[in-house]
């Protein structure tokens, strides 16, 4: 099996994203499933763009996208992501979408086809905050998973985004990395 993981860039400002410091830790292969790896724009449609044809060159089985969510203290696997793009700010391609829609032909909502729940328990049993959340948001993040969900939802490709806090003392980007490979092993 082969999965890959999408981390993203910094934006709005930061040096950092936990996303992408996370990534850099995680292992090449978690118990029998190759891991390739991608580092995305904060671009609305260029990420989304760029991890579906990863997937496709690479012929994944599932793809889990890992996005910084600032204001969180849990690492929350997204039950859904929602065909809307909003931004507070500007992407990082200067980019500020104001309620338009991801795809104009798409459902308003599509839900995980991964398990979204035993995900959050992995991580929460290996003892690291874990919580499903209910909200992508509105900016690149959804804007990549209602992409991907869109695009692969006629095949048996499985896919999950992970939001992540910001890297501190509760949450180092190794604890974080940990949580993901937690995560990968109920696929």
């Amino acid at each position: 099996m082969k999965i890959l993981i999408t981390a993203f860039e910094p934006f709005g400002g930061d040096n950092t994203n936990s996303s992408a410091e996370a990534l850099k830790l995680i292992k090449e292969k978690i118990d029998d499933k190759n891991i390739v790896k991608a580092l995305l724009p904060v671009e609305f449609g260029t990420a989304a763009k760029i991890a579906k044809d990863t997937a496709v060159k690479e012929n994944a089985n599932a793809i889990i996208c890992l996005g910084q969510a600032a204001g969180r203290n849990a690492v929350t696997p997204e039950m859904l992501a929602i065909n809307l793009r909003y931004a507070s700010i500007p992407d990082n391609k200067g980019e500020k979408p104001l309620d338009t829609k991801v795809t104009e032909n798409g459902h308003d909502a599509i839900f995980s086809n991964l398990p979204i729940r035993k995900m959050a328990e992995k991580i929460n049993a290996c003892g690291i905050r874990s919580a499903v959340s209910y909200s992508a948001g509105t900016y690149v993040c959804n804007d990549l998973y209602y992409n991907l969900l869109y695009r692969f939802k006629s095949e048996n490709t499985g896919i999950a985004f992970i939001h992540v806090p910001k890297i501190s003392e509760d949450f180092p980007a190794s604890k974080i990395a940990l949580a993901i490979e937690e995560a990968v092993k109920v696929i």
